[in-house]
């Protein structure tokens, strides 16, 4: 069987936890620190704080700026549920933005679009562009637009590790932040490293990475200078008692421990390689679909550069050619190919009804209703690409 996605684990990367298993911390020790010192190299950032998973990087963030009831933030209504959800969890409104049907990236145009519909029912105050699939949005146009709207712009990077970008000769890498205040990122076993599950926020600002540092960890913060109860926190020479912390606001234990982050550093070492071979099975694929069938295209490609190709998506005209997703997927499966859809529109989503029931976005609705992700992984060879097309092409020529 072929599945869509599949973590790659070497014996290093078992090494790497089995020492951290016969150390003396599993969480809270070395093995987390070192592993944000190489992420934060990595996407060439200043800081990088790892978490549990993908979903806490974007509450965390959201939580680290302070946003709440009355805030409204945008948000790709094609993307995973906890890109919105996070807004609905610090109280937020979601403004759910139109995508490009061809891409389902979020666009300047769709964003310009979604304020100027929206202008004068509410502020706006963030903007969250969704890197679907590994490729990337237009960064430095949405950055401007988000600077003449004074919007705050937090990259949702959970599918792009390893991508970049290029502006006027400028590049950058995704979680670089350089048209945005914080990047966040999901290490589950289908991205482009695996923790098992984790994920980290990084920033060029030294206090906002402070603030999520504390607030991944309930909040609470040892640092003397934060200290605002004296009497309790200082002995009678004017230290700090060795016991102390203080909790000035309610946080989460959204910590990432040990064992993930020996699993993440090691996996990262590898990240240029793995990145390597997801673009070949990338290009081999383009190369085996272009022109195959007028039904079938691969999804267009962003202006971005080293797409991190997270998964490989093809837009399928399924009302044209009289068949169903479903039984595309079921055909493909009896013949060892794992495929799957990404995603449903969360506007479409009953609990987004019930709070935008008129809601309309047909440019994510058009991409939804052609897209399926075929299998992409690095240990994939090339003659599983060539079986995936051609199972692939043979289920829909024979319902011609």
């Amino acid at each position: 069987m072929i599945p869509y996605g599949r973590q790659s684990i070497d014996d290093d990367d078992i090494a790497a936890v089995v020492e951290v298993l016969r150390g003396d911390m599993l969480t809270g020790g070395p093995a987390v620190v070192r592993f944000e010192a190489a992420l934060a190299k990595a996407v060439e950032a200043p800081h990088a704080i790892a978490c549990s998973n993908g979903t806490a990087a974007l509450h965390l963030a959201v939580l680290a700026l302070g946003f709440g009831p009355g805030d409204v933030i945008v948000v790709p209504t094609l993307t995973f549920l906890a890109t919105a959800n996070v807004v609905r969890m610090v109280g937020a409104e979601v403004l759910f933005a139109d995508v490009d049907p061809n891409s389902g990236l979020l666009t300047p145009q769709t964003l310009q679009d979604t304020l100027t519909e929206f202008s004068g029912k509410g502020t706006v105050r963030a903007v969250i562009p969704v890197h679907l699939n590994g490729q990337s949005c237009a960064m430095p146009e949405i950055a401007a637009i988000a600077a003449e709207n004074d919007l705050i712009v937090i990259e949702d990077a959970c599918h792009a590790l390893g991508g970049a970008q290029v502006d006027d000769g400028r590049r950058a890498a995704v979680g670089a932040t350089a048209w945005s205040s914080m990047a966040c990122f999901s290490f589950h076993p289908v991205k482009a490293i695996a923790m098992g599950e984790g994920g980290a926020v990084t920033t060029r600002d030294p206090d906002l990475a402070r603030r999520i540092m504390q607030l991944r960890n309930h909040g609470m913060t040892r640092n003397p200078s934060d200290f605002t109860q004296q009497e309790q926190a200082f002995d009678e020479d004017a230290q700090a008692n060795p016991w102390y912390y203080e909790m000035p606001d309610v946080g989460f234990n959204y910590r990432a421990c040990d064992l993930q982050c020996a699993l993440g550093d090691s996996q990262l070492r590898k990240l240029p390689a793995f990145l390597d071979r997801r673009r070949a099975l990338a290009s081999r694929y383009d190369e085996l679909l272009t022109g195959r069938r007028n039904s079938l295209r691969p999804v267009p490609r962003a202006a971005s550069e080293n797409d991190g190709w997270h998964l490989y998506p093809v837009l399928i005209d399924f009302a044209g050619l009289g068949i169903s997703r479903a039984e595309v997927m079921g055909r493909l499966q009896k013949a060892g190919i794992g495929t799957q859809v990404h995603y449903i529109p969360v506007h479409r989503q009953p609990y987004y009804r019930a709070l935008y029931p008129e809601l309309k976005l047909p440019g994510a609705d058009a991409y939804y209703e052609r897209c399926l992700s075929l299998p992409l992984f690095p240990s994939m060879s090339d003659e599983d690409v060539d079986k995936v097309v051609n199972a692939l092409c043979d289920v829909l020529a024979a319902v011609n």
